[in-house]
């Protein structure tokens, strides 16, 4: 058992949330003493109806309930969701930003070393912070076998083997035109538009939408590892399959 606090501040201090104007951290309190946690990709009722018949004592997620600019009142869905977790003791953290883009364990890093790349820059601009990443292939690979280890849908506009990729999971389609203006073969992000395939074929550039969710799984699952080897705590992972 170990003190909510302590793996909160820990968690808080590596993916140094300070640096990004969201609410991550700790967004609903329950109890103080954790024996058990439970993390998953978004915060909703499957989820937290699943952790409480784990027996969490605190659930983690990288979709939190709260948003910078969003007041909502504690009715309907949102204030049913906030009842739950009070009613059962059970903390609630959210990590949004901060979790797509740190270098070791954000889902951006985990996407890259998914598909191998190398030389690895920060890539993406979004209001001021870049949160995905670029690099290179060596040796070029074929996009289809890529493709095939991603899943999701593909659009293929450009070379048959691909040099350069750059990466930004969740809902970042529009950032394809950053993509394309850096030169990149290949761009990877989780959700897709329509404007998007005559968009890649004008511009000679490949894309692949792996699904929202099915993009942002492996840097949640990558802070359990880290939370896991730091506190005397079990730890699980939670899929609620989502195709989007």
């Amino acid at each position: 058992m170990t003190s909510r606090d302590e793996i909160l501040k820990a968690i808080n201090a590596c993916l140094d949330i300070a640096k990004l104007p969201e609410h991550n951290g700790l967004q609903v309190e329950g109890r103080a003493e954790i024996k058990k946690i439970v993390f998953g990709v978004s915060a909703h009722m499957a989820l937290f109806e699943a952790a409480h018949k784990a027996g969490a004592d605190m659930i983690i997620v990288h979709h939190g309930l709260f948003w910078p600019g969003i007041v909502q009142p504690l009715k309907g869905v949102f204030g049913r969701r906030c009842a739950f977790l009070l009613k059962h003791g059970i903390n609630l953290a959210g990590y949004h930003l901060p979790l797509d883009c740190h270098p070791a364990l954000g889902n951006n890093a985990m996407l890259a070393q998914k598909i191998r790349l190398k030389n690895i820059e920060p890539f993406g601009d979004y209001h001021g912070a870049s949160i995905g990443f670029r690099g290179v292939l060596k040796p070029a690979r074929k996009l289809e076998d890529i493709h095939a280890k991603l899943g999701g849908v593909l659009v293929s506009a450009g070379k048959a083997k691909i040099n350069t990729a750059a990466v930004i999971s969740g809902g970042a389609c529009d950032m394809l035109r950053q993509a394309e203006g850096a030169g990149i073969d290949l761009y990877i992000t989780g959700t897709r538009d329509e404007f998007v395939v005559e968009y890649c074929k004008e511009a000679g550039i490949s894309f692949i939408a792996m699904g929202h969710y099915n993009s942002e799984k492996s840097g949640i699952q990558a802070l359990m590892a880290w939370t896991a080897k730091r506190f005397n705590v079990q730890t699980e992972f939670i899929d609620i399959p989502n195709p989007f």
